[in-house]
């Protein structure tokens, strides 16, 4: 499959920790309900899953932002459950709701009947990245998209959403064995669905650990940090055209966490509002900051992930910057935009080195409430304010 040259690489450089011109900007959720030309093109689609899985509504709504912002990247219009989806446990969305299963997995029967899925029934997922890529022509980098191992796993058990979590922890306190067994057949799931995205044309990819922060310590590292460790030893390196695809991990309420997460092989470690970017920066940039990996410290075998020495550690931050920022009148947006680009501190320059680099974007996602016309203000402040950091430095 033949693709159109990239024109914007900025995205891509600074998640590989490369010197840029400016901080490239996206959003999480940005094709969404905030917009209204989105809600149209949903109620032609008539639900939530007939736009995800019909491959022309989804390069619509995937392209739509790009058509009001000048951003850096587009992002797969999808869901993050489409994998337990394509396990059989029956997706559906209504109106104003948030998604549903219609089986849960709660018990040894349960679990014992998961595998991982025949991709074709995810062909539609497939067929949209490489319709999007057609799409863009070449104007910005795609990001294709999972939920992680552990944030999969609380829909499946919790069969929705939840304010507790009360299933899916006692489902991992009183039977640790289930749970690492359901972890496991997610991890290896959400592998083979991210490289078939890479296959199609994804030239960056992103695990959702959207619960991960509702972990305790010690739990996080078993159940979480360790299941993403094993997608990612998984993953493809170079997408459909040779070029290397990076690879970037967001836990909500992860900050904890941040120096274990750094051992990760990923690219690039994103970041909600709850974490200063300064002293994230410093952590990826202190080599000397040791400690005990994340294969050492899991008992499981069945949990035990890999590191591959040849796979870099993460060099790139991307967040952080409160959603609810945009709410705010526009001159209130574009200074807390200058003040996220400023705890971040000037970007280094060397076209030559790899250091740590910044990739601005929401601390989690954007609010369908947001005024669209709020949006275009942030974007433009991140790219002026970046590039006059880079010009003072």
């Amino acid at each position: 499959m033949t693709f159109a040259p990239l024109q914007n690489d900025t995205f891509l450089r600074a998640c590989l920790g490369q010197a840029t011109d400016h901080t490239p900007v996206w959003l999480m959720r940005q094709a969404g309900r905030y917009l209204p030309e989105y809600c149209a093109t949903r109620a032609k689609a008539g639900s939530f899953m007939g736009l995800a899985t019909n491959v022309d509504y989804a390069t619509e709504v995937t392209l739509q932002p790009l058509a009001r912002y000048p951003l850096d990247a587009a992002i797969l219009f999808s869901d993050i459950l489409t994998v337990p989806d394509a396990m059989g446990l029956g997706l559906s969305f209504q109106q104003g709701e948030g998604p549903k299963f219609e089986r849960t997995v709660r018990d040894e029967a349960a679990v014992a009947q998961l595998a991982v899925p025949d991709m074709d029934k995810l062909r539609y997922v497939f067929d949209a990245v490489a319709s999007i890529r057609k799409a863009l022509n070449g104007r910005v980098p795609l990001i294709g998209f999972s939920g992680s191992p552990w944030t999969l796993a609380c829909y499946m058990v919790e069969g929705s959403g939840s304010s507790d979590y009360r299933h899916v922890k006692t489902l991992m306190y009183a039977r640790p064995d289930l749970m690492h067994r359901l972890l496991a057949v997610n991890a290896d799931s959400v592998a083979a669905y991210l490289n078939a995205q890479i296959d199609a044309g994804a030239q960056a990819v992103m695990l959702f650990d959207s619960w991960g922060g509702v972990l305790a310590d010690g739990a996080f590292q078993h159940f979480s940090l360790a299941y993403t460790a094993r997608v990612l030893a998984q993953l493809k390196r170079t997408g459909a055209d040779g070029q290397v695809v990076p690879r970037i991990v967001f836990t909500k309420g992860g900050g904890l966490w941040l120096s274990e997460m750094r051992q990760l092989a990923c690219d690039a470690l994103g970041l909600d509002w709850t974490m200063d970017l300064a002293r994230a920066r410093q952590a990826l940039a202190d080599a000397s900051d040791a400690h005990i990996s994340i294969a050492e410290s899991v008992d499981s075998k069945m949990a035990k992930a890999t590191f591959y020495p040849e796979t870099p550690v993460p060099t790139a931050l991307q967040g952080n910057i409160d959603p609810h920022v945009l709410f705010a009148p526009p001159e209130a947006i574009r200074a807390e935009a200058r003040r996220v680009l400023d705890r971040f501190g000037a970007p280094h320059r060397d076209p030559a080195a790899r250091g740590v680099t910044h990739i601005f974007n929401l601390g989690h996602g954007i609010s369908q409430f947001t005024p669209p016309e709020h949006v275009a203000h942030l974007v433009d402040e991140v790219h002026q304010h970046s590039r006059r950091l880079r010009a003072g430095a």
